[in-house]
């Protein structure tokens, strides 16, 4: 089986900080890309980031120059550091990744992480 694991979600003030954490565990032989989504109320799931085994990126034009994607190959691991936080921002947020097995790849995804943001 294999697990995302996502953290790092809280109460922040707009113009605040947040660092969302997502760990991947199980069998698997690699990670291909890796990615977040949010989900606000009343609203459909949207594609916030993503980036590639080797570090490529994409970005929603609701949050360039205020999120940055990352990832640790080594630790299995994306990061989303969330700056300048606005109310618009809250949503519960979830990491998905393209598990790499012999043959197929299959997509999984996190159970999510509230963040909110308070004006």
């Amino acid at each position: 089986q294999v697990h995302l694991v996502e953290s790092g979600g809280g109460l922040v003030q707009s113009g605040g900080s947040l660092r969302l954490s997502c760990a991947a565990s199980g069998t698997f032989a690699s990670i291909n890309t890796m990615g977040w989504y949010r989900q606000a109320p009343g609203k459909q799931r949207e594609l916030v980031a993503h980036i590639t085994k080797l570090g490529g990126t994409n970005y929603a034009d609701s949050v360039k120059g205020r999120f940055t994607i990352s990832r640790d190959n080594a630790k299995n691991t994306v990061y989303l550091q969330m700056n300048s936080l606005k109310p618009d921002d809250t949503a519960i947020y979830y990491c998905n990744a393209l598990m790499i097995f012999v043959n197929v790849e299959r997509i999984y995804w996190g159970q999510g992480t509230q963040v909110t943001v308070s004006s």
